[in-house]
């Protein structure tokens, strides 16, 4: 079987290697095109070019998938089917009606919830005990095709959308490698998506990790989790930004205020944050500037940090 793979970020390696290493015929990966990283704009090519170029694969990196050169140039390789995960493109009708199989998309989420860019983080943000891959046929929708394989795995309370998103990397890769032989023998009948349960998970901004504390302990921890590693949730501190890098509600004690610097005396936590409804322990933080560390060590280079008020947002 001829494979074509597209896919971008680190949640597309896993799939790409499985296939390789199960001696699939991949014939070139697409890519999102090279970004502009860090304080010098030096380009950085995605996770999945970097595995790509280990495997010796052609890489094609198109701005865009619309227009008859690039329907051709796709043509050219002859797939069988196209593999796509996490690609950052949509697919035009042109590029799926080339293979012979058609275009199977790995989702990293229960479809139809959490269609769209970001659903990883917001089953943490949404507080949901269990998400998923689901392996579609793809349509010119956004995430609307027919459902081949589903498989279900529990959000621990430990887990960032970083560690989810490893997990379901693996069982997304795994789950293709058991659908396209199926798939391509006519053993698997596709299935409708219920429109009526379909929920959306939009891009995700750099500025919606900045902390409102006036949002419950439970919300904020929650966003804690789902913006690690990107963008961080952050707040400020005497003109820095202080990135949460992990924290959990805490069952008992109340600041006099949203904001509010308390010291946690006799917890595993060094100190806690007033939030409008309860307080939020922190753990591990990180002060523009300097390297992560515990809230503990933290808090012996800062001794006026206890009793101080946060800004809300």
């Amino acid at each position: 079987m001829r494979v074509v793979f597209m896919g971008t970020p680190e949640l597309a390696v896993s799939p790409l290697e499985h296939l390789m290493l199960n001696q699939y015929q991949v014939v070139a990966v697409y890519t999102q095109p090279d970004k502009p990283v860090g304080r010098g704009r030096s380009l950085a090519a995605s996770p999945v070019k970097k595995a790509t170029l280990a495997w010796k694969l052609p890489v094609v990196q198109p701005v865009s998938l619309k227009g008859a050169a690039v329907a051709e140039q796709l043509a050219g390789f002859h797939p069988d089917v196209i593999a796509v995960a996490a690609f950052g493109q949509i697919l035009p009708q042109s590029i799926l009606d080339i293979p012979s199989y058609g275009c199977i998309n790995i989702h990293p989420s229960l479809l139809p919830r959490f269609r769209g860019a970001s659903p990883v983080a917001a089953a943490i943000l949404a507080g949901d005990e269990f998400t998923g891959v689901s392996v579609m046929s793809m349509d010119k929708g956004l995430d609307t095709g027919p459902v081949l394989s589903r498989a279900q795995i529990p959000i621990s309370r430990q887990d960032t959308t970083g560690s989810l998103t490893r997990k379901l990397s693996l069982l997304g890769a795994q789950m293709l490698l058991d659908v396209l032989p199926r798939w391509s023998r006519g053993e698997i009948t596709p299935q409708p998506q219920n429109e009526a349960e379909a929920t959306y998970s939009a891009t995700i901004s750099k500025g919606e990790g900045e902390i409102d504390w006036q949002m419950s302990a439970v919300d904020i921890w929650r966003r804690v989790r789902a913006y690690y590693p990107w963008p961080g949730c952050f707040t400020r501190w005497r003109g820095k930004q202080l990135k949460i890098i992990e924290a959990e509600p805490l069952p008992r004690g109340k600041a006099r205020e949203a904001g509010q610097v308390v010291g946690m005396e006799g917890t595993e936590v060094a100190f806690g944050i007033g939030a409008g409804d309860g307080i939020l322990g922190v753990l591990k933080v990180q002060l523009e500037g300097k390297r992560a560390m515990p809230s503990a060590e933290f808090l012996r280079g800062q001794r006026q940090f206890i009793g101080s008020i946060l800004p809300l947002t």
